[in-house]
């Protein structure tokens, strides 16, 4: 059969990649098509536009760029229409993916199936309609999930596991790097103490926003390395801005053996703080907006959740501390920090409450269950 995929960030291009890999098991004649990066491109396939000609974020940029986001819809578009697949399967990135959605459900009869669903359940509650209208099949990766769609909207979904959970055990089982050859491989100058991981995100708006304060934040916490994880799809000179002549070191694109090996965590609110979760590090989850002192009143108001993390929305508990909008400080996160790093008064208990999380993640393979859903999915219609 043939699959188009669509995906808008790194996250995305990981997560599509594992389940092309899994839809290649279940469908051997399988063929790909899709809007992705790297990863995806290494399963086969062709890739039309790479991620990085997507990822725009914020009002500003997004505003900017229209002219672009516009072509590449529009391109998109007229893409799974000549090339006609037997499925267009969405990934996250609900932006874009919705108004494909809603033009190749008008305009086509091909089937729309979604994997890792729009977070409707945060905000823009309103995107039901189109999900119901527009999207054929819904797979879910938080098990939070299943009572919004079904019991709150009454849209049957599929939960499948989390895909974040697989890759992190994965890892864990075939990954056996000591603390001191991880540390000569990176070249970490600070090789006898213990790692603080600072995780600003996976977009240059995140990173700007919120590692400088990070920075801050940590620059007078003795006898700790604090070490930065490089996003996959952001260049070390844009890093080298920020940490350049500071006690920050440099770590490219190995987040998860950096978080095998780090006693601590200072994470951009993201999929970044259910990975850190995974790995069994204790963290502060924190995320900088513009004008703090409206958009900390504006987001209880306008937030459908009680908070931003998914390891806290998923225990559904306050896990781990959020300083967001008008908690954010450098003073909170230093203070915060230094709570959960060993010997501090909420380290044990963060790490109890870990437990709540993977115990509702589960270890189903979310990749497989996935790809075996859709292929029977989609050789029942075609009966």
């Amino acid at each position: 059969m043939k699959y188009y995929l669509i995906v808008g960030e790194a996250s995305g291009d990981l997560h599509a990649s594992h389940l092309m890999r899994s839809l290649k098991k279940e469908d051997q004649e399988a063929e790909f098509r899709f809007f992705g990066g790297d990863l995806m491109m290494a399963e086969g396939g062709t890739c039309v536009k790479h991620y990085k000609e997507l990822a725009y974020m914020g009002f500003v940029p997004v505003l900017l760029h229209l002219p672009v986001i516009f072509r590449n819809m529009s391109f998109c578009k007229k893409d799974i229409v000549e090339w006609h697949p037997d499925v267009v399967i969405l990934v996250d990135y609900p932006g874009f993916n919705l108004n494909i959605a809603k033009y190749i459900h008008a305009k086509t009869d091909i089937p729309v199936y979604y994997y890792i669903s729009p977070k409707i359940w945060a905000w823009k509650e309103y995107r039901i309609k189109n999900i119901k209208r527009d999207v054929d099949e819904l797979f879910s990766i938080l098990p939070f999930e299943v009572p919004f769609y079904e019991g709150k909207h009454h849209y049957p979904i599929h939960f499948v596991g989390n895909p974040t959970a697989d890759e992190v055990r994965e890892f864990k089982e075939h990954y056996l790097e000591s603390f001191s050859f991880f540390c000569e491989r990176h070249q970490l100058l600070d090789n006898h103490k213990p790692i603080v991981a600072l995780l600003a995100g996976s977009r240059k708006q995140e990173i700007k926003d919120n590692l400088p304060a990070m920075i801050r934040a940590t620059a007078d916490i003795t006898g700790y390395q604090f070490v930065l994880a490089g996003a996959p799809n952001i260049e070390y000179s844009y890093y080298e801005t920020f940490i350049k002549g500071s006690h920050v070191q440099f770590v490219d694109n190995d987040t998860y053996a950096l978080l095998s090996h780090a006693v601590a965590a200072v994470v951009t609110s993201g999929t970044a703080t259910l990975e850190t979760a995974c790995f069994n590090v204790p963290q502060v989850v924190c995320y900088e907006t513009p004008l703090p002192w409206l958009i900390g009143p504006l987001k209880r108001m306008v937030l459908s959740v009680k908070y931003v993390s998914l390891v806290n929305l998923i225990a559904d508990k306050e896990v781990v501390r959020e300083l967001v909008a008008d908690s954010f400080s450098v003073k909170n996160i230093r203070e915060e920090l230094l709570r959960i790093l060993p010997g501090g008064e909420r380290r044990d208990t963060v790490l109890s409450e870990y437990r709540i999380v993977h115990k509702q993640l589960g270890k189903m393979k979310a990749p497989d269950n996935a790809a075996r859903m859709i292929y029977q999915l989609l050789r029942k219609g075609n009966l």
